[in-house]
């Protein structure tokens, strides 16, 4: 019942079983006050803020309570437009090719700027020879410029979203033909192989990707995150980048 514990954990779980109550509530006020003449938007308009303040009373991040807010007005309104639903179903897959299993992952996708590139360049080894991996690689760019501008690595990258990681693939078999890139979970993969691991993710998996890294990595070697720490355990360096994001990296040697 291990899995059955993990989904109810989920805050896509937590976030459905939030509309669903405030759906429930609002089509129950509708049943016994027949007498308000509110139209169906208006009754989505109070779905949205029951939901938002069930979110909000959750704790949940606020993003959630955003989209708690407007996800049932957007809905009235976009079926308002008589809308094919062959349009739903492309944004639909759409979205599970470009993101993938990010419900349960809880790891959108994030890109590596350019700084990042510069940044890293400054880390990586120049005198010798190096293996680098990037965990959740998106469309490979970060693995493209590094092997383009440090010739001494080899460069891997694993992605687990269809899309990104095709753009990946057919990115570096193009610009940069010496990197692997694989399409699969980097749970799965042994970590003992990489000089370097960089991971660009979210709070959620830190603490138990730095036990898998400390199982895993060689002594000396080194993990490097973008922007997101391991909780309770202060980086040996950290780097404030110039970028789009603010990003910075954060750096633990093994």
């Amino acid at each position: 019942m291990l899995w059955l514990t993990s989904i109810s954990r989920s805050p896509a779980f937590i976030a459905a079983l939030t509309q669903v109550c405030s759906f429930v509530a609002v089509f129950l006020l509708i049943i016994v006050f027949p007498e308000q003449k509110l139209s169906t938007f208006e009754w989505a308009m109070l779905q949205g803020a029951l939901a938002a303040t069930i979110s909000f009373r959750c704790k949940m991040p606020s993003w959630w309570i955003v989209i708690h807010l407007i996800f049932m007005p957007a809905l009235a309104a976009t079926l308002a437009l008589s809308l094919s639903p062959f349009w739903f179903c492309i944004g639909f897959l759409l979205l599970v090719l470009i993101y993938g299993k990010t419900y349960q992952t809880q790891v959108p996708l994030y890109l590596s700027s350019q700084e990042v590139t510069k940044a890293l360049i400054s880390l990586l080894p120049k005198q010798r020879n190096f293996s680098f991996i990037d965990l959740g690689c998106g469309c490979g760019g970060l693995l493209k410029n590094l092997s383009q501008m440090l010739s001494n690595g080899s460069y891997y990258g694993i992605e687990a979203a269809p899309l990104p990681y095709l753009v990946s693939k057919l990115r570096n078999i193009v610009l940069a033909p010496d990197n692997t890139i694989k399409w699969g979970d980097f749970w799965k993969d042994n970590l003992a192989q990489y000089d370097v691991v960089y991971a660009y993710l979210s709070p959620v998996p830190m603490k138990s990707l730095w036990e898998k890294a400390r199982q895993e990595m060689q002594p000396g070697s080194f993990f490097i995150s973008n922007s997101f720490l391991i909780p309770g355990v202060l980086p040996e360096k950290s780097i404030t980048l110039n970028d789009f994001s603010g990003s910075t990296l954060y750096m633990w040697r093994i």
